[in-house]
């Protein structure tokens, strides 16, 4: 039963729009915490919101993506929150853009974000929503991921944190091994 949604990217407008800040920009659409008031607290930006009587928090962390596991062990820390309970949402080489999924536990594929949480709460046992950002067709990663999506892209966006908001409203209850196995990887958007 996911308790806390962490949601990675890197602070300042230079980055806002980056392929690296999908999951701030999903945040940023999150149908279900428009009243929600955002408080600076554990290194990062901390909310909640209410979902079937049941509260839920939501951090982004500020402290840039490679050392987003201070933030992230700092919540579930003083929340008493076990790493199962984690639900962090992370943008996602791996997969294509308009493609997303739940993933338990596994490999980082070099995602320093990730690397930082399990090193800081000493597991990768935690449950992931990745947001697929496609591989560049260069070997330039770096300027790819904090380059910005496309125009094209850009445009196709807010359908696409809409149906990924619904899926993780829908799932948020659910048992993490059913999660991964129904929605480990989901195309929303063809192309």
């Amino acid at each position: 039963m996911i308790k806390l949604i962490a949601a990675l990217g890197n602070p300042g407008p230079e980055y806002s729009s980056s392929r690296h800040n999908a999951a701030w920009q999903f945040v940023d659409n999150f149908p279900f915490i428009e009243e929600s008031s955002w408080q600076k607290k554990f290194n990062g930006s901390l909310t909640s919101f209410n979902l079937r009587n049941r509260k839920i928090y939501i951090v982004l962390p500020d402290t840039f993506m490679n050392r987003s596991g201070i933030c992230v062990a700092s919540v579930a820390n003083f929340y008493k929150l076990n790493p199962e309970e984690i639900l962090v949402i992370h943008d996602e080489l791996e997969l294509s853009f308009g493609t997303v999924g739940f993933k338990y536990g596994g490999g980082l594929g070099g995602h320093n974000g990730l690397r930082s949480i399990t090193s800081s709460l000493g597991t990768k046992d935690f449950v992931r929503f990745r947001i697929g950002i496609s591989k560049p067709a260069h070997k330039d990663i770096t300027s790819y991921v904090l380059g910005n999506f496309s125009k094209a892209e850009q445009e196709e966006l807010p359908f696409l944190f809409r149906e990924s908001a619904t899926i993780i409203e829908q799932n948020i209850d659910s048992d993490l091994m059913e999660i991964e196995l129904k929605y480990r990887k989901i195309r929303i958007i063809e192309g």
